[in-house]
């Protein structure tokens, strides 16, 4: 049995889940954990009634996808953990291929896969951490082929051989343990997206090195949860973004990154991406993530992580 934790926050995504969950049985990980953030199509009951070994939390709210899994992280202690959509399907024990490749390489925090289409086809799941030239490539009418290219921080598809990345997508990647103690959970002020990429800049700043692996292979389905609500998840997609550059980027890039996103988005787009979420402004939650860094409170003792304490931002 695999020392790994498998984390899966989902909404909404009843037979997807069903699916996910019955491909993890090749990797048999010592914990499955479910973070059902307020579903109401049965996801909760299936899991109950067909996975009974699973952890199930169900909050009151929709967390959305860093909270949601800060609140299984904060309660495993397995020394590997996995944040896996509930869109996804685990081939050939690729979880175990990613586990065996940081056990491999002890200067590795993360190794992400090689994720598919649902028609077999190669899926981006590596890329270099955004600046300009991808603002203006997801804004800009351009030839499909810089959409794929280093311009527009992609890496190369396909081979065998891992290489380092920037960051993985959010979809599947194994994280290990101790580098969640050193650098802090997610950070919530990402309601939905970019999550990730920021986990990764703090990751990559602590001095440890992300990989892809691509011989662990995972289809990913793509936008199933988001779907639902997309006029939503739209804002929320720029909310993250601004709140991404603002974090780790400098003044000028700020001031020129906002200019491209209003213009590209419109006015109206721009004014609710760039004011703080409702939840967060009625719980006088500072507006950007470098403010809730700042008032987070100090790390607990070893002592205390170790009885699962919750960790720190």
């Amino acid at each position: 049995m695999l020392d790994l934790a498998v984390v899966i926050v989902s909404y909404n995504t009843r037979e997807l889940l069903r699916g996910c969950l019955r491909s993890l049985a090749a990797d048999a990980p010592a914990e499955i954990w479910v973070v059902d953030n307020g579903s109401s199509d049965g996801s909760r009951e299936m899991v109950q009634a067909e996975f009974p070994a699973v952890h199930l939390l169900c909050p009151e709210e929709n967390l959305g996808f860093a909270a949601g899994n800060n609140l299984a992280l904060a309660q495993t202690r397995a020394r590997y953990v996995c944040l896996l959509n509930p869109d996804t399907v685990v081939h050939d024990r690729a979880l175990t291929v990613l586990v065996e490749f940081l056990e491999r390489t002890p200067d590795a925090a993360v190794a992400g896969p090689q994720l598919l289409n649902p028609d077999g086809s190669y899926q981006h799941s590596a890329f270099r951490f955004p600046g300009l030239a991808q603002a203006v490539l997801d804004l800009v009418p351009v030839p499909p082929r810089l959409l794929h290219s280093r311009l527009n921080g992609r890496y190369r598809q396909g081979g065998t051989v891992p290489f380092e990345i920037d960051h993985p997508l959010g979809a599947c990647f194994v994280v290990r343990r101790a580098v969640i103690d050193e650098v802090g959970l997610l950070d919530p002020a990402f309601f939905m997206y970019c999550e990730e990429v920021d986990w990764c800049w703090r990751i990559k700043r602590a001095g440890w090195r992300i990989f892809a692996v691509p011989a662990a292979r995972v289809t990913h389905f793509g936008g199933q949860s988001t779907g639902q609500r997309r006029d939503e998840m739209f804002v929320e997609l720029y909310r993250s973004r601004l709140l991404l550059y603002d974090r780790y980027h400098g003044p000028l890039t700020r001031r020129l990154y906002r200019w491209l996103v209003r213009w590209g988005i419109g006015d109206e787009r721009f004014r609710k991406a760039a004011s703080p979420r409702r939840a967060d402004a009625e719980a006088g939650t500072p507006a950007t993530a470098d403010e809730r860094l700042r008032e987070a409170p100090p790390a607990p003792p070893a002592a205390e992580r170790a009885e699962g304490g919750r960790l720190p931002l």
